[in-house]
């Protein structure tokens, strides 16, 4: 049977910045309590009163911040350089049996051009080409028989290089998007290698962008 508790960690869980502020102790137990008196209602499907909810939420146990874990720690402090590449240009294409074809034929003239940026990712339905803009009308001549889902040029690409053994650090993209989010950062794309890190903004984020992720390294 559903107990407050419960409902209280289920409603937490799905909202982390409200979980890392309580954490914190930077909120108002007893306005959170009113606030969610409703919702938490609704749940059990009776009425629940605020001083029921107020006891949970002081009962409740975050789990370990994460930026205090010693891994997490030493993760951040050995975040690499920073690198920005702009004038960049997103096509996203429906898969096809005659993209893979198409596809080297564009590998084939990048190769010509070692200083290009690029990027390409299969997923099951789509596909994902990100490309230095001085090659769009290459790229649009290539995919002229393939079925362009999204085009967008104007975008930039930031990049940090990751320290060894990252994949085995929970939470470590957390922090990224955490800061991201909070500098109301849309973010277009995000592209990831074992120990590279890339996210896509449009022009007009790409100060907010790179000041967000150089407070994640300080």
């Amino acid at each position: 049977m559903k107990t407050v508790s419960n409902c209280v960690e289920d409603i937490l869980i799905t909202q982390p910045y409200l979980e890392e502020a309580l954490s914190r102790n930077i909120i108002n137990f007893s306005a959170l309590a009113i606030e969610l008196v409703e919702p938490i209602s609704k749940m059990l499907k009776k009425e629940v009163k605020p001083g029921a909810i107020m006891m949970a939420l002081r009962r409740y146990n975050p789990p370990t911040t994460l930026s205090n874990s010693v891994k997490m720690k030493r993760a951040i402090q050995n975040l690499g350089d920073i690198t920005v590449r702009s004038n960049l240009t997103d096509f996203t294409v429906r898969n096809s049996d005659s993209l893979i074809h198409n596809h080297a034929k564009i590998l084939e003239r990048i190769n010509l051009e070692s200083k290009l940026f690029y990027t390409f990712t299969r997923g099951i339905h789509e596909s994902n080409i990100i490309i230095s803009s001085s090659l769009n009308d290459f790229i649009k001549a290539q995919l002229e028989n393939e079925t362009i889902l999204a085009f967008q040029d104007g975008l930039t690409a930031i990049s940090i290089n990751l320290p060894k053994d990252n994949s085995k650090i929970a939470g470590l993209y957390y922090h990224f998007f955490k800061r991201l989010a909070w500098e109301g950062v849309v973010l277009y794309e995000v592209i990831s290698t074992t120990n590279e890190f890339t996210i896509l903004v449009e022009d007009d984020y790409v100060d907010k962008a790179f000041a967000a992720i150089k407070k994640v390294k300080i």
